[in-house]
């Protein structure tokens, strides 16, 4: 399980979720929020990688000397790193919903086993304010992933053209097009912080140990 949790694919996921319920007696409410820190945790780190590759255009269009070669091997690093956390902040929030997705249909029916109706109500309640919660989490998550996918097509596009045009006269042609994708990576960043953000409330709202 911890070798299926280093390599992120659906179906180890799911052993390493059955395992730590099973094995560990985790309840999916401690999963739920294990995952959603993870995520946290995950974009976080995708805000770093896109800082970066917005730092080396930077760098890259302000060139005034030096070895060409070098400025773009630091942003072709910095384009594949972004988008390989960019793939794994998807798998992380693909993982979630799935956790979510469980325990709130378990939740649902836990809640017609109660022969006391105030208990029923009650839990009934709950369930209908973590739903609210963790609806209002996916779609800032969903809209900060959805935002990361035309800053990656943007440096990819970079990245490519000035693997065939490494020169001074491409980078001098192109420097119009990066203010646009550093006003990109900057509006990313913006929707990442608001969800980083939601994530940290909704681990808040959950109830403690």
């Amino acid at each position: 399980c911890i070798m299926c949790l280093g390599i992120l694919t659906p179906g180890c996921q799911s052993l390493y979720n059955t395992t730590m319920e099973k094995v560990f007696g985790y309840e999916k409410r401690q999963l739920l929020t294990k995952s959603v820190d993870t995520l946290r945790k995950d974009q976080q780190k995708a805000q770093q990688e896109f800082k970066d590759a917005m730092t080396q255009l930077k760098e890259l269009y302000g060139f005034h000397g030096g070895k060409l070669e070098e400025t773009y091997d630091k942003l072709k690093g910095a384009y594949d790193d972004a988008k390989s956390q960019a793939e794994v902040v998807h798998k992380r929030i693909e993982n979630m919903e799935n956790i979510a997705s469980s325990m709130f249909a378990e939740w649902d029916k836990e809640i017609r086993q109660y022969t006391n109706p105030t208990f029923a109500a009650d839990s009934k309640r709950q369930l209908g304010e973590t739903k609210s919660r963790y609806t209002q989490l996916v779609k800032s998550v969903r809209a900060s992933e959805a935002s990361m996918k035309p800053v990656l097509g943007q440096l990819n596009d970079h990245v490519l053209y000035l693997k065939h045009n490494l020169n001074a006269a491409s980078i001098g042609s192109l420097k119009g097009e990066a203010i646009n994708i550093q006003s990109q990576i900057e509006q990313l960043i913006q929707k990442m912080n608001a969800s980083i953000a939601e994530a940290d409330s909704f681990i808040k709202s959950m109830p403690k140990e």
